[in-house]
């Protein structure tokens, strides 16, 4: 009986440290990530065969990191998201998750991701720390800038450019035009959810672009960085010699803006969670999808 109390324990804690770093919003960033690579083994000049080993590594690693930092960042802002009616149902300031908890799981997330990227190459490795920082900067962000969302950006533009990468072990300007336009796109959606918060964060001297420009710039802003995150993508598909389904899926994710920035308007913001949630849920598995028929179209073999 003590045996199965402890394992239920154990599996509770578990269950509710998932909760916490949120682990199904890894499709914000994985089916860039997959993009990267993929079109990395395409254009590495091998034999155009998915290599899935590589794959698996690139996918320990992106939900490594990321479980990583939304663990750190959960962490840092705990006190914060107490004092915000929206967040104060968050684990760890309801003791559902401990302290102690969250940072064993970050730890062992970190080293999870530090030990696929020393499987996947050496320049993996050496600039493994690089993708760490901004993780634990943005969170701190908020703190002493009114542009924390750039910094969300930078950190998750760092997903395409390691995963071309790991293919090739080499510097690719294609995979940090990609990235940019993910950091860009993330940036952007940031700015949309910062909205719901400006009272409590202007009540806490938090800082972010709604708190001190309000929620109509805000929503300007994102939508000058979706436009900039489309420009980037027609770029990439350029760059890349991307075909006809590629173009078509561009299509589709510029249809999925125009609709997300129809749906939130500065006073009526009833349907946000819609336009952060679905909607960029959406832009991703889309264009992976896209890019994927794409590849298989111009000859990449499973």
């Amino acid at each position: 009986m003590t045996a199965t109390v402890a394992g239920d324990s154990d599996a509770g804690r578990v269950k509710a440290f998932l909760r916490l770093v949120m682990i199904e919003h890894s499709v914000f960033a994985l089916p860039f990530a997959y993009i990267a690579t993929l079109t990395a083994m395409f254009l590495d000049g091998r034999d155009e065969t998915v290599e899935w080993g590589t794959l698996l590594l690139v996918t320990v690693a992106m939900v490594g990191l990321r479980t990583f930092a939304m663990a750190a960042n959960r962490v840092i802002d705990r006190e914060i998201d107490a004092r915000n009616p929206r967040t104060a149902g968050r684990e760890l300031v309801t003791g559902a998750v401990s302290v102690r908890t969250a940072w064993t799981g970050a730890a062992v997330a970190l080293a999870v991701f530090l030990g696929a990227a020393a499987l996947l190459n050496p320049l993996c490795l050496v600039l493994a720390p690089v993708a760490v920082v901004p993780m634990v900067v943005y969170p701190y962000g908020k703190r002493f800038t009114d542009y924390p969302h750039a910094i969300l950006g930078l950190a998750q533009a760092m997903g395409p450019v390691g995963g071309w990468l790991a293919v090739t072990g080499s510097w690719s300007w294609d995979a940090v035009i990609l990235g940019a336009a993910v950091g860009l796109w993330i940036g952007g959606f940031d700015l949309i959810y910062a909205c719901q918060d400006v009272a409590a964060d202007r009540g806490q001297g938090v800082r972010s672009v709604p708190a001190r420009f309000g929620i109509a710039g805000a929503l300007y802003g994102a939508r000058v960085c979706h436009a900039l995150t489309m420009a980037l993508f027609v770029w990439y598909a350029a760059a890349t010699d991307a075909g006809a389904f590629f173009w078509a899926g561009l299509a589709v994710v510029a249809g999925a803006f125009v609709y997300e920035h129809a749906i939130v308007k500065p006073d009526d913001l009833s349907r946000l969670n819609r336009a952060f949630f679905s909607v960029n849920g959406f832009v991703g598995m889309a264009l992976f999808a896209f890019a994927l028929l794409d590849l298989a179209a111009r000859g990449l073999r499973g």
